[in-house]
């Protein structure tokens, strides 16, 4: 597979076969993705892969996370998902993805305890059988930041050169408590996002969803 084509296939799957992905197949590929560029060689990012075991305990926790048995030492979120105000361009595109995606579940803008359901899908991987989370030490800054996006994009397109889909989640910055004691992790890092790591449900109309992209004209400059 090219380049360009594991870049034009790669997409976020929101709704996953059980077919399992062995761990060894997961670690290679985050392995592989270790030769991404990254300022300095610091090469920032601190990954953990789930099992099949802990992904299933996790799924239990975060059940009764959503259902209101809050963390006892707080879950507040490190890091602004989005800015506080988005403007133009920045607003449509993202107003747009969501109204798009709901127009494919047949889930009007009224529904909310519907799109509330939905959106919980998110913290059980959409059903993917297999899934990573990213941390940072918090010493680092925006160049770093930039560093772990690129490294999780040669992931991503590694593994669509496996043949497995894959979708990045930074909604798990929701809860950095829950994932950061979950995994066991030193204070000194902090929780990026995760990923959701399997093969896309090709028969779930959620995954007919094509998101739009500007037109080069929006942010190229020729000079």
């Amino acid at each position: 597979m090219k380049v360009s084509q594991a870049l034009e296939s790669r997409m976020s799957v929101r709704a996953f076969t059980d077919q399992q992905v062995p761990v060894g197949t997961v670690k290679k590929v985050l392995e592989k993705a270790a030769r991404s560029p990254s300022g300095s060689n610091l090469q920032p990012w601190r990954m953990v892969i789930l099992t099949p075991e802990k992904l299933a305990k996790l799924n239990a926790l975060m059940e009764k996370r959503l259902s209101g048995e809050a963390n006892v030492n707080g879950d507040a979120q490190e890091y602004n998902i989005h800015p506080e105000k988005l403007k133009e361009p920045y607003r449509t595109s993202r107003y747009e993805v969501g109204e798009d995606m709901y127009a494919l579940l047949g889930i009007s803008r009224d529904e909310k305890p519907k799109r509330l359901e939905w959106f919980a899908n998110n913290f059980k991987f959409f059903g993917a059988p297999a899934a990573a989370f990213c941390f940072v030490d918090r010493t680092m800054g925006q160049p770093q930041w930039s560093d772990l996006g690129m490294y999780l994009q040669s992931v991503m397109l590694l593994f669509q050169e496996e043949g497995i889909d894959t979708c990045p989640q930074e909604c798990w910055a929701m809860y950095p408590k829950t994932i950061h004691e979950f995994c066991d992790m030193p204070d000194e890092l902090m929780l990026f996002c995760g990923m959701a790591i399997g093969y896309k449900d090709k028969n779930h109309p959620v995954n007919n969803l094509k998101t739009k992209r500007l037109y080069s004209s929006e942010w190229l400059k020729v000079l």
